[in-house]
């Protein structure tokens, strides 16, 4: 452990080996950074920062915070953040509340300057948040999702794996996997296809994928009637029966399906 002498680190906060500290950090009693991490100058872990191994948080950011929440009543809540994830400048990301009773940000994540994640959020592995996104309290962002910057996402709002969003985008809605969405309202563009690619999706995933969300939204039927005519064809695939999964599993309500001149259709 590396302590500059400028740096304000409780004597009863955990701190792994190989973790450097710099000038103006301010390291409260209830925090836990593993190994090989970086703090940079001026940042601040409140009380409930539990904080994996090589992880690096850079000027600025705050951690932890007590939720932006009227309904908090002073519960014990943390932020978990997983290996690898790096946290760029000024990100808030606050604890949970009795809900969640805490903040999740997994491994291999980016976050970009200026984020905000509140209280009970779950980020998945691997997901991209860029510059400004703001994320509302209870909202669920699914593995190697990328957020487009200054967009902001309601409460109690899902976003699926493999998920591409515009930058700007207001989210109401959900988000199901695999798709490309933007515009105004937030609504299905197409499928993510150069994500799906870099990630080692087959042809015939893709594909499979891509027939999927042609019968939901391309078919003229609505998206109910269309799920239930994609699960009465049996067989389904680990893709497409994760697409109706979330669909039937989704609350509020999945995003609408576009214009027909703004789809994605490249094969």
């Amino acid at each position: 452990m590396q302590y500059h002498p400028l740096t304000n680190v409780h004597p009863d906060a955990k701190i792994g080996e190989g973790t450097i500290i710099e000038p103006f950090a301010t390291i409260h009693k209830d925090v836990i950074i593993g190994e090989n991490c970086w703090i940079g100058p001026n940042v601040v872990l409140f009380d409930g920062t539990r904080i994996a191994n090589n992880v690096k948080i850079f000027p600025g950011a705050s951690i932890s915070a007590v939720p932006q929440d009227l309904k908090f009543d002073g519960e014990t809540t943390t932020v978990e953040i997983g290996d690898n994830t790096t946290i760029r400048e000024c990100v808030t990301i606050s604890r949970g509340t009795k809900d969640k009773f805490k903040t999740v940000i997994g491994k291999d994540c980016l976050i970009m300057a200026y984020v905000h994640v509140a209280h009970d959020c779950n980020v998945g592995d691997k997901v991209i948040l860029v510059n400004n996104v703001q994320l509302a309290g209870h909202v669920e962002v699914g593995y190697h999702a990328i957020l487009g910057g200054a967009s902001a996402v309601l409460q109690f709002t899902k976003i699926g794996a493999h998920v591409m969003l515009a930058g700007g985008s207001m989210v109401r809605k959900d988000i199901p996997p695999y798709v490309l969405a933007g515009e105004y309202p937030v609504s299905y563009m197409g499928l993510n296809l150069v994500g799906l690619r870099r990630r080692g999706f087959t042809h015939d995933q893709i594909g499979d994928i891509q027939e999927t969300y042609r019968q939901i939204y391309l078919r003229g039927s609505n998206i109910s009637e269309a799920v239930k005519t994609l699960e009465a064809e049996g067989n389904l695939s680990a893709e497409r029966q994760f697409i109706i999964d979330f669909i039937k599993s989704s609350p509020k309500g999945v995003i609408k399906g576009p214009e027909k001149s703004s789809v994605n259709t490249e094969d």
